[in-house]
């Protein structure tokens, strides 16, 4: 029996067929970059050097914009004066972020950071544009001269949370329900790893999905979560960006894995832990490179070993042994010595994913179609 039932909810009537290859070209670094030839020193209180930010949601969605924000805010007090940053919220994905970057650029920005998947031709578009510009996309996969691509590896933080949803599952009916966003690879990965966590702690777990079709709508999140919980799912998880399932896990008192952010104060009781982004290192580190002439475009693929993942607290119903199973999952992935994407991996219609003793490079990860048994 399949480990993940797919449900098409009239509300995010999305099927399989529909989630894109991703096709992620082979990357090098290019030669230093030099913001219009500028020197760090010319930045100053008086001249700041200016970074733009295109967010897809607001900083008070508690999740993924928070989280950039919170970057955005340590850049600001690692640079003082010497750094203005500038955003715009609640950018859809499309052409309207054309006009976005167009403001942006018109205001002084030298460095643009774009944090959605969506906004991807309209950064490949501008950075042809604006050759004086440098542009950053997270979750992206296309680099120039004057692109970069960032994330990190959120499916090892996914795995550790699977693990503790199927622990809890285990005491429940091993049923799990996921609320996720759309069927692209990036949220099919999460699922997977999400999935094989809570198959390692409970072998007769079950994973089903309900795709949204959003990044962030809480009423739909709660609509997606609602109808998980008639179905009898004894535990929720999610891959949105605000905590409402956390808050129909509570409302139902079920448990629950959050994502992007540390959302345990929505949900106390019913929070396990989640998969976090530390954005702030990468973004001073970037800025900074900007500054001084010596920025390189780069695919960059952050890890649980450079604490740009990070898995959040604890809830305080997960056990000792719970936990102590779960770090030392962790102290192997950090060790190199476990993959969640390691073979062999059996797909949901029964071929083999990944063959034994095969691990799926990053690029791999990244055009993942699929969902496993």
């Amino acid at each position: 029996m399949s480990r993940i039932k797919q449900v098409l909810a009239v509300f995010a009537a999305i099927t399989m067929a529909a989630a894109p290859a991703v096709v992620v070209p082979a990357v090098a670094a290019a030669s230093p970059t030099a913001v219009n030839g500028a020197l760090g020193s010319q930045w100053t209180v008086k001249n700041p050097f200016k970074v733009g930010f295109i967010y897809v949601g607001a900083p008070s969605d508690a999740g993924w914009t928070h989280a950039h924000d919170v970057g955005r805010l340590e850049v600001q007090k690692y640079f003082g004066g010497r750094v203005e940053t500038l955003y715009k919220e609640d950018v859809p994905e499309g052409p309207q972020c054309a006009q976005v970057i167009t403001q942006l650029v018109d205001a002084g920005a030298k460095l643009i950071f774009a944090t959605s998947y969506g906004y991807q031709p309209e950064l490949v578009a501008a950075a042809a544009k604006y050759p004086g510009v440098l542009f950053e996309q997270a979750t992206g996969t296309t680099v120039s001269k004057t692109l970069s691509e960032y994330y990190g590896a959120g499916e090892d933080g996914d795995f550790l949370s699977g693990m503790a949803a199927g622990a809890a599952a285990l005491t429940g009916n091993n049923k799990i329900g996921f609320v996720a966003p759309y069927p692209i690879p990036e949220c099919l990965r999460e699922v997977d790893a999400f999935t094989m966590g809570a198959q390692l702690m409970d072998p007769k777990a079950t994973v089903q999905v309900v795709w949204t079709n959003t990044w962030f709508d809480p009423a739909t999140e709660r609509q997606a979560a609602e109808s998980l919980v008639a179905d009898g799912v004894s535990v929720l998880a999610d891959g949105q960006d605000s905590p409402t399932t956390g808050q129909v896990a509570a409302a139902h008192s079920l448990k629950w894995t959050g994502y992007d952010s540390n959302q345990m104060s929505f949900a106390p009781k019913a929070w396990l832990t989640a998969t976090t982004y530390n954005w702030g290192p990468y973004y001073i580190n970037e800025v900074k490179a900007a500054m001084n002439g010596t920025w390189k475009s780069q695919f960059w693929y952050g890890s649980l070993a450079d604490h740009f993942v990070i898995l959040a607290p604890f809830g305080q119903s997960v056990t000792a042994a719970t936990q102590a199973a779960i770090l030392a999952k962790q102290k192997a992935i950090v060790a190199g010595s476990f993959d969640p994407f390691t073979g062999p991996i059996t797909e949901q219609n029964g071929t083999i994913g990944v063959p034994a003793g095969v691990t799926l490079t990053v690029m791999q990860k990244y055009s993942l179609s699929w969902f496993v048994k």
